[in-house]
């Protein structure tokens, strides 16, 4: 099953140059252009509000829209870049480009975890410890993963699962090229607490070990 697309809704601007754009920022609208894809290019403006709002929740450069403006066929984009004003950092302006089916885009696709309760470290008091809840992944537009699943099955304290012992979605691949960790499984708070005390019980032992031997000579 794909990921779900956003949408992102969007008007033609009527008029270009400077003096369209401004005007469009006076009107609460931050002016655009969608290119790319063998389709001329097309001027747009998107209300203010929507884009500020979709820049706070993050990961904008790398999410996958379906543009819909009136009138028009929706398409599939990704911004290729967010003007902003130099003083009060506010978008001014952004670059949107279509994609075919077959493009590869970086999108950042969510992790799922699974079969917690057939994990013995985790009947035994241990804790998933997630590293990266969402991953980066190259892939193709048209096969965009929902998420990629970790199985928990027989892991132990300490396990650590890394990204090349999960399976990929078909066509994707991860974006770093080292084996970095996703979660693990660590010890219960008071299973290291009691560790830490029996570490410093035997470390006083040996200095008191220590401390009658120089006292005996």
């Amino acid at each position: 099953m794909a990921k779900e697309i956003p949408n992102l809704n969007a008007t033609v601007r009527t008029g270009t140059g400077k003096g369209a754009a401004r005007q469009a920022r006076r009107d609460g609208l931050v002016p655009g252009i969608v290119y790319g894809g063998g389709a001329d290019p097309v001027a747009i403006n998107i209300p203010y509000n929507v884009l500020f709002k979709k820049l706070k929740e993050g990961r904008f450069l790398s999410t996958l829209f379906n543009l819909q403006v009136e009138g028009q066929d929706d398409v599939r984009v990704i911004c290729r870049n967010v003007q902003r004003d130099v003083v009060k950092d506010l978008p001014t302006h952004l670059d949107l480009m279509r994609l075919r089916r077959t493009s590869r885009v970086n999108l950042f696709i969510p992790v799922e975890f699974i079969n917690e309760g057939e994990a013995p470290g985790i009947k035994r008091g241990g804790v998933l410890t997630v590293v990266r809840p969402e991953v980066e992944l190259r892939v193709t537009a048209g096969e965009i993963p929902e998420k990629i699943t970790v199985d928990l099955t027989g892991l132990e304290v300490g396990d650590t699962v890394t990204i090349s012992s999960i399976e990929m979605p078909s066509g994707a691949r991860p974006t770093i090229d080292r084996d970095f960790v996703i979660a693990n499984i660590s010890a219960p708070s008071g299973l290291r607490s009691s560790d830490n005390e029996d570490e410093e019980g035997e470390a006083e032992t040996e200095v008191e070990a220590t401390e009658d031997g120089e006292a005996t000579e």
